[in-house]
């Protein structure tokens, strides 16, 4: 790989400079955003993984929030070899932080993130700079992914990875969006310019579906590349998995925030499908927002001919007499809503114009 010739040696960063790169060439195609924290143990193979990568023409921006572990010293090791490799340094300040900082730092066209513990394809730049630059629609593209180690994987985390990658077109991206996060937000790349405006934004719940949600509600298209260009490392320590931010409670908290102030913005009343648990929970939370069920509707045969909360239980074979309302469709599992999606359009209703799912 490139190396740079007659630098001095890389010396400890003060927190918020960077090493790696003096005044950079123009029209660079890609930035890699590539917070770390603590992740000497992944990083190195990380980093390999950047570096094999088909496509040359880029930036990999290291930001290292902190770190107490030896996560500096690879990074700077990384840098004195090849320096297309950016550190910054900054005390620690968590993600949100980080990846602002990162962001500042990005002289891309595109943004690509990156996490330290999940390893690229070679073509991975590639293929997703192809795409958005064969499509100037989209504003950003995404790729499937393979969880990683599959000795151990709970039948969740299997079941979301297929999820994931059933999605390609930017339609399906925006359909699915408050089922759960649509895309793998490592896999993400954007369109600097459009990242830039956006930011990132430390709300009390997971900053890449805020991300991934602020985008489609500015009318951004999201598209996929249909290969497993990621490789995701599941493991307990991830920050999905211990941060207080990614609570089941608060991707619920985030989703009704997003649907009162769109979908569910004109109205105060709504339709709601299905009163099971994904159901109260968000019923709770959209309450909080002064959004509450007209009606609900259900099959569950011991809840029909009830009131909850006021709104009656009613079967789906009411739905034509009854006046229309926004309808939430708020159910586990991807068969129920294709059925529910099915009788809707049946119906002569239109995905997000008239009804969301949402589980």
């Amino acid at each position: 790989m490139p190396r740079s010739r007659g630098r001095p040696p890389a010396v400890p960063l003060a927190p918020g400079t960077a090493h790696g790169r003096g005044v950079g060439p123009a029209g660079l195609t890609v930035s890699i955003l590539l917070p770390s924290y603590n992740a000497a143990p992944t990083l190195a193979a990380c980093l390999r993984s950047v570096q094999r990568q088909t496509l040359a023409d880029w930036e990999c921006v290291l930001v290292d929030d902190g770190s107490t572990d030896s996560t500096a010293a690879v990074l700077h090791e990384a840098a004195r070899g090849d320096p297309r490799f950016v550190v910054i340094g900054r005390p620690h300040c968590g993600v949100v932080a980080a990846l602002n900082a990162g962001l500042a730092a990005c002289r891309g066209r595109f943004v690509a993130r990156m996490d330290a513990d999940d390893l690229m394809h070679r073509d991975r730049l590639a293929q997703q700079v192809a795409a958005l630059t064969a499509d100037a629609g989209l504003a950003a593209t995404a790729c499937r992914v393979r969880v990683f180690p599959r000795a151990g994987l709970r039948a969740g985390r299997r079941a979301y990875e297929a999820w994931l990658n059933a999605m390609e077109r930017p339609e399906e991206v925006a359909a699915n969006a408050y089922v759960e996060c649509p895309v793998a937000h490592p896999t993400l790349m954007v369109r600097g310019d459009v990242l830039r405006r956006s930011g990132y934004r430390a709300c009390g719940w997971p900053e890449d579906y805020d991300l991934v949600l602020r985008l489609l509600e500015a009318g951004h298209a999201i598209g996929v590349v249909p290969r497993r260009l990621l490789s995701w490392r599941d493991h307990p320590a991830r920050l999905s998995r211990t941060a207080p931010e990614y609570d089941l409670s608060r991707f619920t908290a985030c989703k009704a925030a997003f649907l009162a102030r769109g979908f569910l913005a004109a109205t105060e009343e709504y339709a709601l499908w299905g009163y099971g648990g994904t159901g109260r929970a968000l019923t709770r939370a959209l309450r909080a927002h002064g959004k509450r069920p007209a009606y609900i509707v259900e099959v569950h045969a011991g809840r029909l001919g009830q009131a909850i909360h006021g709104a009656p239980v009613v079967p789906p074979a009411a739905l034509p007499d009854l006046p229309w309302r926004p309808l939430v469709v708020s159910v586990a599992g991807v068969m129920p809503r294709t059925q529910i999606r099915a009788a809707l359009v049946g119906m002569g209703r239109v995905e997000l114009r008239d009804f969301v799912c949402a589980a």
